[in-house]
């Protein structure tokens, strides 16, 4: 109590095991463990007026300013990871919420853009991209053959590069390639 560096550091050497020990039990992580031990004793070097030993024994003061100290680095803790989380969710929601304008917004040119073809072009794509369908299978439901199917999908596709390319690059290459 006197400010003798050489009774802290016996009483350091006698106690340091126990408030390491009581530290380490509480927050199972180590690094935090020699924390809040430094923590405990640099307390007692600063304050070494609030021991009390008509209130109990130097072991008992210092365990229990040990687990008060490691259950406060708990909740510090618990406090970290909660605000992490929540920033982590809103970063997550705002992520989905521009995902979700930006594929409404491309939907919609893309919707546009095959409004601006031929009928006969818009359908041949539509049953194929749309529909998942194959070439055989369109030309089937379309009555044409195989081949004009080809056709108006090519077609088709050169037509779209056209329209859609100046909505999304100045480029001369699609946006897509």
């Amino acid at each position: 109590m006197a400010g003798d560096p050489d009774a802290l550091a016996d009483v350091y050497r006698e106690y340091a095991p126990l408030v390491f020990g009581i530290s380490r039990h509480v927050l199972n992580n180590q690094a935090m463990a020699e924390d809040v031990t430094q923590e405990v004793f640099v307390f007692l070097w600063q304050h070494p007026e609030r021991f009390i030993p008509a209130r109990g024994t130097l072991r008992s003061w210092l365990g229990m300013l040990a687990h008060r100290r490691a259950i406060d680095r708990v909740r510090a803790e618990s406090r970290r990871v909660k605000g992490e989380a929540r920033c982590d969710r809103s970063h997550s929601i705002v992520s989905e919420v521009d995902d979700y304008l930006t594929a409404t917004w491309l939907s919609d040119r893309v919707r546009e853009a095959l409004g601006k073809l031929p009928t006969d072009q818009r359908d041949a794509v539509t049953l194929a991209y749309y529909g998942g369908r194959t070439y055989r299978q369109v030309a089937d439901e379309l009555s044409i053959p195989e081949g004009t199917v080809k056709s108006r999908v090519r077609l088709a596709l050169r037509k779209l590069d056209t329209l859609l390319r100046a909505e999304f690059t100045d480029q001369d290459e699609p946006a897509w390639t």
